[in-house]
């Protein structure tokens, strides 16, 4: 079995991979107070909940946008899976061509995501990533990470307004009937998954133009994004796991480093 880590700022994507099956998945809090043994402790009990042998493990793969929680991953993965896991970065095979002025800059979860899309969907296409920040990547019809856009992510917007302001609640993030608000709570909601819903679209359909390749489709991913697409009018696909899946083709890539 793989296990793979798609480690947000926020949180983190932890996935089991038998074969090219997804067998199972978990959604945990980023904390980089967290030390290896914790980490360890946390891991063998959701391998225990759910009856999955942790010795079956056979390599871990992991992508980061976090760099100082990986010290603490990395011992865990040698002190209670015995392996030295495999870290999506530079020198990595990834398959595919990084345009970027310096490809050193693409976040990991960028990379992965494109891997992904690509492999299942073909291109030209639209990933919009919808984490702590939202980003945006373009691949074109000939597999090449293109770049993209990133802007603030809608918890970051959430909190700021609750923090930066006197008055203003926090507020569930649903969507209202209407964008006309009649209470300042569905107000908020109106402004904020509206607003981003607006963003999104209108990002995208700026990348389209420029892009130029005929039919050009979006996928969108992370934790909201089905909320999100909900109220969107460009978003074609909502693939939850899409990393989780671009971590397992990235470590296939690169297969002969467990072997060594």
């Amino acid at each position: 079995m793989l296990l793979a880590f798609d480690i947000g700022n926020t949180n983190m994507v932890i996935g089991v991979f038998k074969g090219r099956d997804l067998v199972i998945s978990w959604r945990i809090a980023t904390d980089r107070q967290k030390t290896a043994d914790e980490y360890g402790i946390l891991m063998q009990n959701l391998f225990y909940f759910h009856k999955i042998d942790h010795r079956e493990v056979k390599d871990i793969i992991m992508s980061s946008v976090v760099p100082p929680i990986m010290g603490s991953l990395e011992e865990m993965a040698k002190k209670y899976f015995n392996k030295k896991p495999l870290v999506v970065g530079p020198g990595i095979k990834t398959g595919m061509p990084i345009m970027y002025e310096n490809p050193r800059e693409v976040g990991a979860d960028r990379i992965v995501n494109a891997v992904a899309g690509y492999e299942k969907y073909g291109g030209p296409l639209i990933i919009v990533d919808f984490g702590t920040a939202t980003t945006f990547c373009c691949v074109s019809a000939k597999g090449e990470y293109l770049g993209g856009a990133i802007a603030p992510g809608v918890n970051i917007a959430t909190e700021a307004l609750f923090q930066k302001t006197a008055k203003l609640p926090k507020v569930e993030l649903v969507a209202p009937k209407k964008v006309i608000a009649k209470n300042t709570v569905n107000a908020i909601q109106s402004g904020i998954m509206f607003g981003y819903s607006s963003l999104v679209d209108g990002i995208v359909k700026r990348m389209k133009q420029e892009l130029g390749e005929g039919i050009i489709k979006v996928i969108a991913t992370g934790g909201i994004a089905n909320l999100i697409a909900d109220n969107t009018e460009t978003i074609d696909v909502v693939d939850d796991l899409l990393t989780l899946e671009g971590l397992r083709i990235i470590y296939e890539r690169n297969r002969s480093y467990g072997e060594r």
